[in-house]
């Protein structure tokens, strides 16, 4: 079984998991009410989704 000869670095290891990092949510203006939602999902405050209304809401 292979095994390692020496210890890697910790900036080695740091190189390896530079791309682990969390990416932020993308978020847009609904174009009706103007919350922010995330892309391509229906707008929770109105139910507005790609200029129609697609989920009906309590007033």
């Amino acid at each position: 079984m292979a095994v390692p000869k020496r210890k890697h670095s910790n900036s080695r290891s740091g190189k390896r998991r530079s791309h682990d990092r969390l990416t932020a949510k993308q978020l847009q203006a609904c174009s009706k009410c103007g919350t922010a939602t995330p892309t391509h999902v229906a707008c929770p405050n109105c139910g507005h989704y790609m200029g129609r209304t697609v989920v009906e809401t309590e007033a």
